[in-house]
């Protein structure tokens, strides 16, 4: 969980290498596939096809010299080997595709049933396939989304060794991989392995491809974002400025991916609490992505989310709201009432009626956050945790202290059981917790959970 009551939830644009799916999670805006343009369905479904056309030129029978003048006819068996693995390879793609799109519907399950179906059909093109490694990327995205981090950590260890087994420990596919891996560790909060995973990766970009190439600049974005979480800021920052300078050098001042860099430096100075400095950059970021790809972009909502932050932050309530109502619109409207990105949009209006003292408003929308992630993601998922903080907070407020310990019994019954657990959110809920509990003269119990926060952070 990235945030606690009391606090808007930030959507941070982590630029992240989802290698060959075309599918993107949210806030991680850019699959660098070497693909531009494309939509995500597009992409997927014309990288998975040439994938798939080109491994099966190499697999057909076709006909070999045995004497002068002489050809030799393939064998039934032959044939119809080649005719399986043809059939095999187009099952391959029609379950990427399909896939693809489930998973940026927000239908996981979905999403997950196609890619292991995807995954099985790979496994019977050997290890040396790039189509393998490609499967076990896309499901281990969805893993991750899933909350489910130790299989998603497993399949993206594999897909990385196929890679350096079948292109070389410096290619760029190896990159993208482990870009991967860091994202997933990222999400967690195991910082250290996602700046090593991130690290290795930004030092094959740049011997591959150049130090000014725009993959090193997606490089030194995704490393300055751990810099950040990490309290690095320093180095955060020269990270952020030169990503932007390759990137505005490379792709002009008005690009996307310029924005993106635009929010992230904006996101580290809201850090700080340098809003004067954030501001601008967002509202430059802001502009940028509605003229290259139109005010109803979901790229245009995370935005919209943390200029409404720092409005917050300064108590400028009334600027934030509508940010935050548009912001959320364009997720229902792009991605469904019932996607899981939605959530973020409810818990922070819901956070912002909170602050604005109107208690009736900021639970119905909070209330809304928790059902729907508990049906799009399944009752057990972090996401699921994070609104049952913010409405446990919400009751603690109001001194509806029972039902406020309730839910964070449940939210934290939930970080307990997943490998992010350690993550330093966990123990912001204890100490909200703790702080509940003395407010019932329940001093033991409240050290007791302070102890356990103090336990976290320490791992």
């Amino acid at each position: 969980m990235r945030t606690m009551a009391f606090t808007l939830f930030v959507i941070p644009l982590l630029v992240s290498l989802l290698a060959e799916t075309g599918a993107t999670k949210p806030g991680v805006p850019q699959a660098l596939d070497g693909s531009k343009g494309d939509s995500d369905e597009e992409s997927v479904q014309q990288k998975t096809a040439d994938v798939a056309s080109k491994k099966n030129k190499k697999m057909q029978a076709a006909p070999s010299s045995v004497a002068s003048g002489q050809t030799r006819t393939p064998l039934v068996g032959e044939r119809k080997k080649a005719g399986a693995v043809a059939k095999a390879s187009t099952r391959w793609v029609r379950a990427m595709a399909t896939g693809g799109r489930a998973y940026q519907g927000g239908r996981y399950t979905e999403a997950e049933r196609l890619f292991s179906a995807a995954l099985n059909e790979a496994e019977e093109f050997g290890e040396g396939d790039p189509r393998l490694a490609t499967s076990l990327n896309n499901l281990a995205m969805v893993y991750s989304r899933q909350g489910k981090y130790e299989d998603a950590e497993t399949l993206y260890r594999r897909a990385v060794a196929i890679f350096e087994a079948t292109l070389g420990a410096r290619h760029v596919e190896v990159a993208a991989s482990l870009n991967n891996l860091g994202a997933l560790y990222w999400t967690q909060g195991r910082y250290d392995k996602a700046e090593l995973a991130y690290q290795r990766a930004l030092a094959i970009f740049e011997n591959a491809l150049g130090a000014e190439h725009p993959r090193v600049a997606t490089g030194l974005n995704n490393l300055a974002i751990v810099h950040a979480a990490q309290g690095k800021y320093a180095e955060a920052e020269l990270g952020y400025k030169r990503a932007l300078t390759i990137l505005q050098r490379a792709l002009g001042p008005e690009h996307p991916e310029v924005a993106i860099g635009l929010n992230n430096l904006a996101e580290l100075y809201r850090d700080q609490g340098k809003h004067i400095q954030a501001e601008p950059l967002l509202k430059r970021a802001l502009a940028i992505f509605e003229q290259a790809l139109g005010p109803a972009h979901p790229k245009v909502a995370p935005v919209l989310n943390n200029l409404a932050l720092i409005y917050s932050r300064q108590g400028r309530y009334i600027q934030a709201e509508p940010l935050l109502k548009r912001a959320l619109a364009i997720f229902e409207q792009a991605l469904g009432p019932a996607h899981p990105d939605v959530v973020n949009g409810l818990n922070n209006l819901g956070l912002l009626y909170q602050r604005q003292g109107r208690y009736s408003d900021a639970e119905r929308a909070l209330r809304q956050a928790v059902r729907i992630a508990e049906t799009a993601l399944g009752p057990g998922h972090g996401s699921v945790a994070t609104s049952l903080s913010h409405l446990a907070g919400l009751y603690q407020e109001q001194g509806n202290y029972r039902d406020a310990e309730v839910l964070y019994q449940r939210a934290l019954a939930i970080c307990e059981k997943t490998p992010s657990a350690e993550h330093a959110d966990v123990a912001m809920v204890l100490r909200q917790y703790a702080t509940l509990l003395r407010k019932e003269n329940r001093e033991t119990e409240a050290e007791a959970m302070e102890a356990r926060a103090k336990k976290v952070l320490a791992k």
